[in-house]
């Protein structure tokens, strides 16, 4: 009988943390998407409107991986009025070579979060300014959080600005991050002023309405666009895809359905048939990223199937060599 490791979350958060192995994993899987046969069927989606609720089920097979990867990941929105988090799920890890299971990863939505601020590094690594200082955070949950810890990781960050909806959030953002990267972070009430010197921008926030303006673009800017997940989540305008230099995304067939492209194609600033490069490409050489430092690039990126096969083949290594995790035969 195959014998089945069980990995809490707890293990999990013990196992994974970002960090530049991290980071170089979901690199990888980035890469895998435009140099090798990857199977990633589209993202399996069922919406629960009465409470608020939605679930995501994510999957890919990356020859470069020894397994893969099935993510069931539930966001149910008013949770927090029970006293529940918004966000839970697990994974499924299962040999590629048999199919069979090899490991429950009962992360709560962890991975998810850290493979999803991995990725945020990898654009910014790829795609803003070596020289890039200065950082503005639309959003002040988990993910901006996370966000910026994995920006002073690939860019020399020493000064963020941070805009949430509820300034009240921005003030203990500020408070929080400012202590634990040892870097001056400032809040701001208004989107413009907050991104109004920064080199890179990052949107963190599940808005449906754009947050940022063609107006808010400047020489040499980098953004990263986290929250447009769903096809009726938008944080770019439609006129800041058109006017930026250079446009990202981390699966075109995705970004056509779900991300900000999907708006800037119903809008018509974009034509429906236009090809965009991937993140995937730009790492392995094949188009350009950023051409100049007065580029303005934008990076779209709505989660993959890839990189959760990526994380959690990480997770399950580690536990691996260190003894980590329930075993059961089933």
């Amino acid at each position: 009988m195959p014998t089945i490791t069980l990995l809490s979350e707890t293990d999990l958060r013990s196992l994974v943390t970002l960090d530049t192995e991290t980071i170089d994993c979901v690199e990888r899987a980035f890469r895998a998407l435009a140099t090798e046969a990857v199977a990633m069927p589209p993202v399996l989606r069922l919406d629960i409107p009465e409470n608020n609720g939605e679930v995501d089920v994510k999957t890919a097979y990356l020859p470069c991986f020894d397994s893969f990867a099935i993510k069931v990941s539930p966001g149910f929105f008013d949770n927090p009025k029970l006293g529940l988090p918004s966000l839970s799920g697990m994974m499924m890890l299962l040999s590629a070579r048999t199919g069979q299971l090899e490991a429950l990863l009962l992360d709560n939505g962890y991975l998810t979060s850290i493979r999803t601020a991995a990725a945020g590094a990898v654009a910014a690594r790829w795609l803003a300014r070596s020289d890039a200082r200065q950082v503005a955070i639309l959003g002040a949950g988990e993910q901006a959080r996370l966000q910026l810890q994995a920006l002073a990781l690939v860019r020399p960050i020493n000064h963020a600005t941070v805009w949430a909806p509820r300034p009240e959030q921005a003030v203990r953002f500020a408070l929080e991050m400012s202590g634990r990267l040892g870097i001056e972070i400032d809040t701001s009430a208004d989107i413009d002023r907050a991104v109004a010197g920064a080199d890179i921008v990052v949107t963190t926030t599940p808005s449906r309405e754009p947050l940022l303006h063609a107006r808010h673009l400047r020489p040499g800017m980098h953004v990263t666009a986290m929250g447009s997940d769903a096809e009726h989540k938008n944080e770019i305008a439609p006129d800041a895809i058109a006017a930026a230099t250079r446009y990202v995304c981390d699966r075109l067939a995705q970004v056509r359905v779900l991300g900000e492209l999907h708006h800037a194609i119903g809008a018509g600033a974009i034509a429906a048939d236009a090809v965009m490069p991937e993140l995937g490409q730009v790492i392995a050489g094949q188009v350009e990223g950023r051409r100049s430092d007065d580029d303005v690039t934008i990076c779209d990126l709505t989660g993959t199937g890839a990189q959760d096969t990526a994380i959690a083949q990480l997770a399950f290594g580690r536990a691996a060599r260190s003894g980590r995790g329930t075993r059961f035969e089933s």
